[in-house]
């Protein structure tokens, strides 16, 4: 069975097939660093990485691109703020938002561009869409002429008459059409700038991407992708810009993932109700936040809460544990079992309904309850009295393959080194129960409960974990 991805563009689902046998061509657009990115900025990196973990597992060589706004309105508000300059803004906020995404789990992009590093591309872009007729200076600012676009539109599905003013962008009396969108600005004083066939300016926000795609990607890409709020303007102004300049469909799978809502209303900073995720992730492990993305279909909203964090950490919590004790198992385990080949088939068929699920549109919330399921089968086989070797080492390999797919960590949260107190308290207990001192052995085992040590008895001995 094919991959099939749904394609905005044409609102189904369509058979993934790239343009290039085995190669895919990935753009997806990249934050604007003028502060920590919120919950909803995080839900892009983790969607996207996940497709792209899930296409290299599939075989596919994935070349992902993911650009950075580093020159902006916003970052030259903020740097005035602070009293400092926007390269310093950005710097700071680039480096923040790696630390954020790499604990979220998310492997670095093949190229991370940056608007103020692609400079001359921009120009180069503009220029020739002025000179085809696409574009127009006007007293330093250079504008698209979104109605020489015939096709303006087609992605959020609207006829040009229809469609509002882009956001973002004011009209202004040097438009020639309120649709027209910025490509370049003319900077006001003390604002930075670059030297441009225009005057000293610099780039609008829609051009960025195209102009990045194009040197890094070619002129036609597989997917491109981000959050549903860049379907329009941001993604329409895109591909009416670089298929004026090219001729060629600028991209061919267009994906968007839904909104983020907050304790059942819709993330705003006028609300005040968005969460960043540098504080998130100083109350609560990462890997939660992103099995908790995970576990909503990309394409649909998801509600926020501590509350259903909490609860998505528990779940995951009961997944890891069946993993770990299988491992704890297999010292006790035989290859003396006759049923061996039943259990294998099981985790077999489970595999093959996890490439089922995602292969239909990446449904990871269906791949997430594969894990339970698989946890639960797991557990299953702990109850034999006999196991097998060869069925631990299936279902821990199943773990390890699938929790990597979705970008997910097997490793136990904050496992460290018992010190020599705790394990002489656990020596203790074990001799109050070898002694039938029942009360001793329960009262230590509460007050290790208090260490935030949680002790388990297993048939192959004591095992014990961090609460």
């Amino acid at each position: 069975m094919a991959i099939q991805i749904y394609n905005t563009l044409t609102r189904q689902k369509e058979d993934f097939i790239p343009l290039e046998e085995g190669k895919v061509k990935m753009y997806v657009c990249g934050p604007t660093v003028y502060n920590y990115i919120h919950i909803g900025n995080a839900r892009p990196p983790i969607v996207f990485d996940t497709v792209r973990r899930y296409l290299e597992f599939r075989g596919f060589d994935v070349h992902y691109v993911s650009n950075f706004t580093d020159v902006d309105d916003k970052l030259i508000r903020v740097a005035n703020e602070l009293g400092t300059d926007v390269p310093n803004i950005a710097e700071r906020f680039i480096n923040a938002y790696f630390e954020d995404v790499f604990a979220l789990g998310c492997r670095k992009a093949d190229v991370h561009p940056r608007v103020t590093e692609s400079i001359d591309i921009i120009i180069e872009f503009i220029q020739t869409l002025i000179d085809k007729g696409f574009a127009y200076e006007s007293e330093g600012d250079v504008y698209y002429h979104t109605r020489k676009f015939d096709e303006y539109g087609k992605l959020s599905h609207q006829s040009i008459d229809e469609l509002r003013v882009g956001a973002r962008i004011a009209v202004g009396e040097k438009k020639q059409d309120s649709l027209d969108f910025v490509l370049w600005k003319t900077a006001k004083e003390g604002e930075i700038a670059w030297e441009s066939p225009w005057g000293q300016g610099r780039p609008g926000w829609h051009i960025e991407c195209s102009a990045m795609a194009k040197k890094y990607l070619g002129d036609t890409i597989d997917i491109h992708a981000g959050g549903q709020d860049l379907a329009f303007p941001h993604h329409e102004n895109e591909i009416a810009q670089s298929e004026a300049l090219t001729g060629k469909t600028f991209a061919r799978y267009w994906m968007h993932n839904g909104y983020i809502n907050i304790d059942n209303e819709k993330m705003s900073k006028s609300l005040g109700n968005f969460v960043l995720v540098h504080d998130i992730i100083q109350k609560h492990d990462p890997q939660v936040l992103r099995f908790f993305m995970l576990s909503v279909h990309y394409r649909h909203p998801i509600n926020y809460s501590d509350e259903l964090l909490e609860n998505t950490r528990t779940g995951l919590e009961r997944i890891k544990t069946s993993y770990h004790n299988l491992q704890h198992r297999k010292e006790a385990s035989v290859n003396l079992t006759d049923n061996n080949q039943e259990w294998l088939d099981k985790i077999t068929a489970l595999h093959e309904q996890f490439i089922q699920d995602m292969d239909d549109d990446f449904n990871t919330a269906n791949a997430v309850s594969i894990l339970f399921e698989l946890s639960k089968l797991a557990n299953y086989y702990l109850m034999e009295k006999n196991t097998a070797v060869e069925v631990i080492d299936a279902f821990t390999k199943k773990f390890e393959t699938l929790f990597d797919v979705l970008g997910l960590s097997l490793e136990e949260t904050n496992a460290v080194l018992l010190d020599e107190e705790i394990e002489q308290l656990i020596e203790q207990r074990q001799q109050a129960r070898k002694d039938r001192n029942f009360d001793l052995a329960d009262k230590i085992r509460d007050q290790l409960k208090e260490m935030n040590i949680i002790l388990e008895d297993t048939p192959q001995g004591i095992r014990w974990k961090r609460g």
